[in-house]
């Protein structure tokens, strides 16, 4: 194991805030592999590049020799956290978090060694815990308290609704805390106020207090707001790597240090020679393009990465036709419905065969009205589309 100064420089990397310092010092001169908690609540099935940071986190403490407690919140994902929300969050089926959650483990895996890794699910032990155990567990905080988190804060004093069970969260996450004898449990700034909650249950349960450290939330690409599906500025974990490698290079010169330090490996030195080199002159395209190729090989392998630039020259703007596209028409004699993206690429001249199809196709370099498809889009009969595939080829396609 890395002595304890260089475990730390590492470990504090990116992060936020952590409490308490001292504490995770004396747990790291231990000198014995240490339990790392992050908690993901399968909310939605897909990640993007924010979420990473928390699990990018994990990996070095990983790398460091220590154990990694990838929790997936089945369980707590059913109450909905209530965290920066102002309305109480629809809870989720079963069947919804367990699609999610199998999407989640595949999707970390590009990340995390799964060998290192030991992923759990809440319910492991809420759903052993009888009533009166939630009523015990329930008693150990107040309701003043909890009015105290600034967004039943503001919900309680906006005479907006706060339903019981979301009172729950917070307990219930700190309890995990209980159950997995964490010993460091990471999230985001956002999350301060249940990470917090871990300590003092683990505390009256009798346990050693577990270290919290909140990670910063990554902005995305408008390098202002928080990187968000809703907000439509995030890049997908599952994005193809012409999708990425594209959305990468777009982001403002000035956010792509913090995305360096908060989703590169790099060594911070060779970082920040890179600052000194963009300061001395070097186009900061040049600088970004290694980032943008270090995430693509991260979720796409190397081969993606050196070809990705290949896709990324996207000529249509969602919604717009640019001038003098040529006008395909074509005509379709059987009663089929709907056809390939891989069929109507060759019927209109797109691509000279199926193998040119898979090709442009497994490259992220085709396009329909601005956005970027894979094989699986299918083509309705008696729509119209422009088509893009590679950088050159474009047309507008009439399909009868």
């Amino acid at each position: 194991m890395p002595s304890v100064e260089e475990s730390l420089a590492l470990i504090k990397r990116g992060a936020e805030e952590i409490i308490q310092e001292e504490g995770l010092v004396e747990k790291l001169k231990r000198g014995e592999p240490l339990r790392i908690k992050a908690g993901f609540d399968p909310t939605a099935p897909d990640l993007h590049l924010g979420h990473t940071v928390l699990i990018n986190k994990l990996r070095q403490f990983q790398d460091l020799g220590h154990q990694v407690i990838f929790l997936i919140g089945d369980f707590t994902g059913m109450i909905g956290d209530p965290t920066g929300k102002s309305a109480t969050r629809p809870p989720l089926t079963k069947e919804d978090v367990a699609r999610n959650a199998q999407t989640y483990k595949e999707q970390v895996f590009k990340i995390l060694d799964p060998q290192k890794t030991e992923v759990r699910f809440n319910s492991e032990w809420m759903d052993k815990l009888s009533a009166a155990d939630m009523i015990r567990l329930a008693g150990q905080y107040t309701v003043a308290r909890m009015l105290e988190r600034d967004d039943f804060h503001k919900r309680y004093h906006n005479e907006q609704s706060i339903s019981i069970h979301e009172f729950l969260y917070p307990l219930v996450q700190g309890y995990d805390s209980v159950a997995l004898r964490a010993d460091v449990e990471l999230g985001g700034t956002d999350q301060k106020f249940n990470l917090l909650m871990g300590r003092m249950l683990q505390k009256h349960y009798d346990q050693e207090p577990q270290v919290i450290m909140t990670m910063p939330i990554l902005e995305g690409l408008d390098g202002v707001q928080k990187m968000s599906k809703s907000l439509g500025n995030y890049i997908g974990v599952n994005d193809l790597p012409g999708e990425m490698f594209g959305k990468l290079l777009s982001i403002p010169d000035e956010l792509m240090w913090r995305y360096f330090e908060l989703l590169s490996f790099r060594d911070m030195a060779e970082i920040e020679d890179f600052k000194g080199q963009v300061n001395a002159g070097e186009n900061p395209q040049n600088i970004k393009r290694l980032l943008a190729e270090e995430i693509v090989a991260r979720f796409h392998g190397g081969e993606a990465a050196q070809n990705a630039h290949k896709s990324a020259g996207n000529q249509v703007k969602l919604g717009e036709i640019p001038e003098n596209v040529p006008a395909v028409h074509l005509e379709e004699s059987d009663d089929q419905v709907e056809f390939s993206i891989s069929y109507i690429l060759r019927r209109a001249d797109l691509v000279k065969n199926g193998a040119a199809a898979k090709d442009v196709l497994g490259r992220g370099a085709v396009f329909v009205d601005g956005a970027q498809v894979d094989a699986s889009f299918m083509v309705q009969r008696g729509s119209e589309h422009v088509i893009q595939a590679g950088k050159k080829k474009i047309a507008q396609v009439f399909v009868k």
